[in-house]
């Protein structure tokens, strides 16, 4: 991980590996990124919670969440202590990388071109998370 954290969740890489998908060990532990537009929760807007694909802490909730045109679900505040941030200096850029606060889970990165109240892009891959509608 890009972090020195430890944190609550520990698994081995094989643990994770017959925890998650494929895809979602190469976006979450491998700090992968999917391809835009191939998430359904990017247009996903029903009343809810979306929660970490790895450890199932809740990170947004649908009422953060907006239509940011990227082709990611993206969120402009995450529910408090969800998460955690580093820099990330990969594709000679700096970036403010987001992970889970539990497991440390990649989740994607936050941009400070987001709609008020916080100005935040919290733009994430929809394989990180997992979408708990709030009336199953």
């Amino acid at each position: 991980m890009a972090t020195d954290k430890v944190f609550e969740v520990q698994k081995t890489e094989a643990e994770w590996q017959q925890l998650l998908t494929p895809e979602q060990f190469r976006v979450l532990r491998k700090h992968g990124t999917e391809r835009a537009g191939t998430s359904p929760l990017d247009k996903t807007y029903e009343p809810g919670t979306y929660a970490c694909s790895g450890c199932g802490q809740d990170l947004f909730t649908s009422d953060t969440k907006f239509n940011s045109g990227t082709g990611w679900p993206s969120f402009y505040a995450p529910i408090e202590g969800a998460i955690e941030t580093s820099v990330d200096r990969s594709f000679f850029m700096t970036r403010v990388e987001v992970h889970c606060s539990r497991c440390g889970g990649h989740l994607g990165h936050v941009f400070p071109d987001g709609p008020k109240p916080t100005g935040q892009r919290y733009c994430m891959n929809g394989v990180s998370l997992e979408f708990k509608p709030a009336n199953p």
